[in-house]
């Protein structure tokens, strides 16, 4: 399969990019949990998903067939396409999504997933030959900290919510799988036809989820139709193929470190949106991821 979106290996060309990437990444990314935020009220999880991953597979699938893009070409590519989805994407949502539905903050949740840069660490040596040296363990570290620190006067949790916390466990460990699957078989899908696909087994799979899950009709308000787009567009689309982009130029190790700056992102955008009061100890953690991705990331 060939990508209609490649930076070849002009190196000077991917350093430009080296930062811009990973900022885009984590400003449309961490927008996400505001988009759960105002969505959730007006749906269940599984029916806010089915309906996101349905628009973004429309979407893409209308540029897809507008710029010619090719489509995977054997039933193996199929698979190992919609396997890295159905991990990275599907299972990841839902199982946050859900998590939060139940009564988990989304500070919680964040502080959980934002474990994925360890895990996939620790996991790439073995399963993708990646070695990860001591600057980096320290810049993950770092960065884990920070998270601690943007979080902690929001972290709280009833002991009753068992369940919900062991499903952002659940959504840790789905993200962690589906960025290791797509390093290892899909860097060189197409990211229009592939995100195509990869949305559409989500939408099937999270149209299941409705049926068993999810009751009650959904409510068209004006901010349900925003997190709506928002999320199938800036979240599917956007975020989604940067991140399909730095796997294919960088080890998959390197570019989990970036999750560390979701839920700084998720915070600074609720205090721009709903004036969520930023703490000092907030601002210090923010220094601290940053000084910790930055670390990860050094060659």
């Amino acid at each position: 399969m060939s990508s209609s979106f490649a930076f070849g290996n002009n190196r000077p060309q991917w350093a430009a990019w080296h930062f811009t990437l990973p900022f885009l990444f984590v400003v449309l990314y961490g927008s996400g949990f505001v988009g759960a935020k105002l969505g959730l009220p007006d749906a269940g999880p599984f029916t806010f998903l089915a309906l996101r991953f349905a628009l973004a597979s429309i979407i893409m699938v209308v540029i897809a067939l507008a710029i010619k893009a090719p489509w995977p070409s054997t039933p193996k590519e199929w698979l190992h396409i919609a396997g890295a989805g159905f991990f990275g994407v599907g299972v990841f949502s839902a199982a946050a999504f859900s998590s939060i539905a139940l009564g988990v903050t989304p500070a919680v949740s964040a502080l959980i997933v934002a474990l994925n840069p360890i895990v996939v660490a620790l996991a790439a040596g073995p399963l993708l030959g990646e070695r990860t040296n001591y600057r980096q363990l320290l810049g993950l570290l770092l960065g884990f900290c920070g998270v601690y620190l943007v979080l902690r006067d929001r972290l709280g949790v009833d002991a009753g919510y068992t369940t919900a916390v062991l499903l952002s466990v659940l959504a840790l460990l789905g993200l962690a799988v589906g960025n290791l699957y797509q390093k290892k078989h899909c860097t060189s899908m197409n990211l229009f036809t592939g995100g195509a696909l990869q949305c559409c087994v989500c939408a099937l799979a999270m149209s299941a989820g409705m049926t068993i899950f999810d009751e009650g009709p959904v409510h068209w308000t004006t901010e349900f139709m925003v997190a709506w787009f928002w999320m199938a567009i800036a979240v599917s689309i956007g975020a989604v193929s940067i991140l399909y982009i730095m796997i294919r130029r960088a080890e998959v190790s390197r570019v989990a470190s970036v999750f560390f700056l979701m839920p700084v992102s998720a915070a600074v955008i609720a205090y721009a949106l709903f004036g969520q009061a930023l703490t000092a100890s907030a601002f210090l953690g923010m220094g601290v991821t940053v000084a910790g991705v930055m670390l990860a990331q050094r060659r």
